[in-house]
């Protein structure tokens, strides 16, 4: 028997992937949310956690620490969508061995299961392209770390000194970054770098 975690903050989306899942053989299947909501500890460890691409925070992270504990030595399938290239690439670097796309048919996501059950990498041919643009990031981690603070409210000044850079080479970062997502402005880049899921 898999043990199966689904991390999805949406509870609905969330009981229907548990009852898809519940439908195969197999697969014992529990659920939470990012910040670990009806968790239980009779639900650790997962053989497999299924989690959310939007769960997914930051390099090497895993959403939040309630259901770290139970995804930490787990198998990752990572449910996304192909226009968030730097959510494939969070969950590639989080180790990931399954890639659904949210729109692909029930029937992958359980083969994606059985395989990252057994240690094989599944990828959905659906975002088999996307992942490879995954690694082509525009921005560099400069760039991308001065838009995320822009992103949270920060002001030229705030940066440079949350940074340790003068405010003209913050000014300067943010009209690189601008430059290459193709952005007419600040704005504008901080909706496009969110939407692409590189923040």
């Amino acid at each position: 028997m898999v043990r199966v975690l689904v991390v999805h903050d949406a509870l609905l989306l969330r009981s229907a992937l548990v009852h898809l899942l519940q439908s195969a053989d197999g697969f014992d299947v529990s659920s939470t949310s990012s910040r670990g909501e009806g968790i239980d500890r009779d639900d650790l460890p997962a053989d497999v956690c299924v989690v959310d691409g939007n769960c997914l925070k930051g390099p090497g992270e895993v959403c939040r620490a309630p259901f770290l504990e139970c995804c930490r030595d787990a198998r990752l399938v990572v449910l996304t969508a192909p226009d968030r290239p730097g959510v494939l690439r969070r969950a590639f670097e989080a180790g990931a061995l399954g890639f659904v796309g949210k729109d692909a048919p029930s029937q992958r996501l359980i083969a994606a299961v059985h395989a990252a059950a057994k240690g094989e990498r599944f990828l959905d041919e659906r975002l088999a392209v996307a992942l490879m643009d995954a690694s082509r990031t525009p921005l560099t981690a400069r760039e991308l770390s001065v838009v995320s603070h822009a992103a949270q409210g920060a002001s030229i000044a705030e940066i440079a000194g949350v940074l340790h850079l003068s405010r003209g080479t913050v000014r300067n970062y943010m009209a690189s970054a601008i430059r290459k997502v193709g952005a007419r402005n600040r704005v504008d880049a901080i909706r496009i770098v969110q939407n692409a899921g590189w923040m």
